[in-house]
């Protein structure tokens, strides 16, 4: 996903987005560590994808004034 998609987004979806991906990077490194992976380079992408996600996620917080942070959880004020 690239970073124009991500700010496209609200923050309801990228919050939603970033749930589903860190669930997707957990697959991956059990799928790794199980020797099941064929593309390691997957594990990266699905890392900087949660990354872009969350970059935005703080930058709307920070020009917002909000103390909005993204965490595992998902979201507290």
């Amino acid at each position: 996903m690239k970073i124009y998609e991500v700010k496209q987004l609200k923050n309801e979806e990228i919050i939603k987005r970033i749930d589903e991906e860190e669930a997707n990077l957990l697959d991956l490194r059990f799928s790794h560590a199980l020797k099941n992976l064929v593309n390691t380079a997957k594990i990266r992408t699905a890392k900087k994808t949660v990354a872009r996600l969350k970059t935005v996620l703080q930058e709307r917080a920070l020009l917002s004034g909000d103390s909005v942070t993204a965490n595992a959880e998902g979201v507290q004020k």
